[in-house]
């Protein structure tokens, strides 16, 4: 059986993403425009457009679609901003922020992970302002480097203090946390003054972690 992509994308936007609150006109263009199939294992092609969350291998996964589409919004890019992305995983939302920032840089733990993000990002046509480097988040050292929004593809127990210090002053971080079954999605914006953040609750959700921002074991004795 043929699938029409084009259409199945149709309605995913119709159906699925904006009656979840996405009307960013820029953020329903760019993901009613995008081939998410391109960025699915061929194994659950088919299932490119559903609202699930699709296994990548070695413990990732997509995110929903509606989820994909709330998160880009709440990031509100501008045509000129610098995006750091954690957690690169199958390289669609990587594309996302590409065709919705002036450029993008995504960090993935697993090579294979990340090699096959780049394969299918040049394949497609897309992503030359994004760059991906192989890298622990929870490690990661920009030097100096500041940028406009930091979206996280993983959930944490607790935001660490590093994801905030990579922000400009104005800049936006998504990320959500908690522990299941109460994970909450959030917008943490850098003020202007030192170290000053304003936090806005989104949605509430559930996420794999990133690896290393699981909750810490409670033992009971």
């Amino acid at each position: 059986m043929t699938i029409d992509y084009a259409r199945a994308r149709e309605l995913m936007v119709e159906q699925q993403v904006r009656p979840w609150d996405v009307l960013d006109m820029a953020v329903l263009d760019t993901i009613g425009r995008l081939p998410r199939e391109a960025f699915v294992p061929e194994a659950q092609r088919a299932l490119a457009y559903a609202d699930l969350e699709l296994p990548l291998g070695h413990g990732a996964s997509m995110m929903k679609p509606v989820v994909e589409g709330r998160m880009l919004q709440a990031l509100q890019l501008q045509p000129g901003d610098s995006v750091l992305e954690v957690g690169t995983g199958s390289g669609y939302v990587s594309a996302c922020l590409g065709a919705l920032a002036r450029e993008v840089v995504s960090l993935e733990l697993v090579p294979e992970l990340a090699a096959a993000a780049r394969a299918r990002l040049d394949a497609a046509g897309l992503g030359s302002n994004i760059r991906i480097d192989v890298a622990d988040a929870l490690q990661y050292a920009p030097g100096e480097r500041l940028f406009d929004a930091v979206c996280v593809t993983g959930a944490v127990a607790q935001v660490p203090a590093r994801f905030l210090q990579w922000l400009r002053p104005g800049g936006r971080l998504f990320v959500v946390r908690g522990q299941a079954p109460a994970m909450e999605a959030v917008r943490i914006a850098r003020t202007g003054t030192v170290n000053a953040t304003a936090t806005e609750s989104l949605f509430e959700t559930e996420l794999g972690y990133l690896h290393g921002a699981e909750p810490v074991p409670q033992f009971l004795f």
